[in-house]
C-alpha cells in the first residue's frame, strides 16, 4: 500500500524548509510579548546578542523579519550604488540569480560562471579583478543548494580584501553546518538565516554587516529607507532603548532563541561534525549502490545536502514521488538548470543525524528499483553503516 499524497511525508530530508527542532516548536508556542514592553525590548538586545557570538561577527548582526530571499535583495538593494560595478560569481542557480537583483541597482555586473557541478576557482577571481579593478562589490553563493557545491568563500574574501572590494555572501545554507563566518570570509554582508541548519521553519533573516559596508550603505542615496528591504532601519533596533522599524515576528524570535540556545549548548565544533559525518555516510552509500554524485569532485560537496545525479533515461520527478509513495520520505529536486536531473538529500539542522542517511540511502535505492534502475540497496546501505560505524570505532 502506497503512502497517499494528501497525507504529510513521514520523514522529510529535504533540502529546506527542514524539519525544526523540538525546542524551537515548544518555544513556538511560549508567550507573544507586546513588542515594546521592556521584557521584549530586553529580550531582542539578548538574542541579537547571542546570534552575533555564534556567528561570530564583529557587530551585533541584523535579525530581519522575513526569510533571507528578503535580506538577500535587501542586501543588494542597500550595497550596491547605481555607479558601481558588481561582480557576480555563478556556479550554480542561486549565484546566478542574484546576478539578476544586483543588475537592478549597478552600473554594470560583470559574471564568472562554471558549471554548475564545478565550483568558482579563486585564482580566477583574482585575475579578473586585476583586469577590472574598477570593480566595487562581489557577490558570491557559499553552498549553491540546487547543486550541493560549495564556493571557498574563505580564500575568494581574501582575494577581494586584498582588491578593496567588498564581499557579498549568500551562505543561508551553509552557516550553522560548517565551519563559516563572515568575519573567516571577510565579508561585508553575509546573510543567512535559522531556517536552514538551525532547525528553525522560514521566517528571520540573519544578516552580518562589517563596518566598511555600513559606511557605504550609509553613503549609497539610493540605499532603502522605511522599507521592507532596508537593512538601515534595523541597524540599531537591536538596543532595548530604539524602536523597531515594524512589528517584529515574536514568535519565530522566540523559536531562533532557542535554535541558537542549543547550537551554543550542544557546541558549534560538535554540530559540524554531526553535518559533515551524516553527509559522508549518504555519500557512500549513494556510490555504493553504483549512483554517482552531482560535484565533478567531492571536495567541493557540501556537508548540508548531498547532491544525487539521476542515472540514464530516470527522471528525478519520478523518483522522488516514487520515495515518497513508496516509503513516505520527502527529498528535494534540483530547480531550474538542475531540475529533473538530480535529486538533493537534506542533512540540516534535526536531520544531520546518521540514521537519517541510512534512511535516505533506502529510500532512494528502492525508488529507483523500483522505476527499473540497475542500483545495488543491500551494497549501499552496507557501505553507508560501514562508515558509521568506523566513526563510531574511531
Amino acid at each position: 500500500m502506497k503512502y497517499p499524497e494528501t497525507k504529510p511525508p513521514v520523514f522529510t530530508l529535504t533540502a529546506g524548509p527542514v524539519d525544526a527542532y523540538p525546542e524551537v516548536l515548544r518555544a513556538l508556542g511560549t508567550t507573544v510579548l507586546y513588542d515594546y514592553d521592556p521584557a521584549f525590548q530586553a529580550f531582542f538586545e539578548d538574542l541579537t546578542l547571542k546570534a552575533q557570538e555564534a556567528m561570530g561577527c564583529d557587530l551585533p548582526p541584523l535579525i530581519l523579519q522575513g526569510e533571507p530571499v528578503l535580506a538577500l535583495e535587501g542586501a543588494a538593494a542597500s550595497l550596491i550604488a547605481r555607479d558601481d560595478v558588481v561582480l557576480n560569481l555563478a556556479s550554480g542557480v542561486y549565484g546566478k540569480g542574484f546576478g539578476y537583483w544586483a543588475a537592478r541597482y549597478a552600473r554594470k555586473v560583470e559574471e564568472i560562471e562554471v558549471p554548475y557541478d564545478t565550483a568558482i576557482d579563486p585564482e580566477q577571481v583574482r585575475a579578473f579583478l586585476k583586469a577590472h579593478p574598477e570593480v566595487r562589490i562581489v557577490c558570491v553563493c557559499h553552498h549553491d543548494t540546487p547543486s550541493g557545491t560549495l564556493n571557498d568563500i574563505d580564500a575568494i574574501g581574501a582575494i577581494v580584501a586584498e582588491a578593496g572590494a567588498l564581499l557579498l555572501v549568500d551562505a543561508v545554507s551553509s552557516w550553522g553546518g560548517m565551519p563559516t563566518s563572515p568575519t573567516a570570509s571577510q565579508a561585508g554582508i553575509y546573510v543567512t538565516g535559522p531556517n536552514k541548519c538551525l532547525g528553525c521553519p522560514p521566517s528571520l533573516s540573519l544578516v552580518a554587516v562589517s563596518q566598511a559596508a555600513w559606511e557605504k550603505i550609509e553613503a549609497n542615496p539610493d540605499a532603502p529607507f522605511a522599507s521592507m528591504l532596508s537593512l538601515k532601519d534595523w541597524k540599531n533596533a537591536w538596543k532595548k532603548t530604539e524602536p523597531f522599524p515594524f512589528t517584529p515576528s515574536v514568535a519565530e524570535l522566540n523559536g531562533l532563541s532557542a535554535a541558537l540556545d542549543r547550537y551554543l549548548d550542544e557546541g558549534p565544533e560538535e554540530v559540524w561534525a554531526r553535518h559533515a559525518l551524516t553527509a559522508r555516510i549518504c555519500r557512500e552509500g549513494i556510490k555504493g549502490m553504483g549512483i554517482e554524485l552531482w560535484p565533478v569532485s567531492e571536495d567541493i560537496a557540501s556537508p548540508t545536502a548531498t547532491a544525487v545525479k539521476m542515472p540514464d533515461g530516470i527522471d528525478a520527478g519520478v523518483v522522488l514521488r516514487e520515495a515518497r509513495a513508496r516509503y513516505g520520505v520527502s527529498m528535494s529536486a534540483g530547480r531550474a538548470e538542475t531540475l529533473g536531473k538530480l535529486i538533493r538529500i537534506g542533512h540540516m539542522g534535526p536531520t544531520a543525524q546518521p540514521g537519517y542517511a541510512l534512511l535516505a540511502v533506502s529510500a532512494m535505492g528502492g525508488a529507483l528499483k523500483a522505476l527499473g534502475a540497475k542500483v545495488d540497496v543491500a551494497a549501499g546501505l552496507a557501505a553507508a553503516q560501514a562508515t558509521w560505524d568506523a566513526a563510531i570505532d574511531a
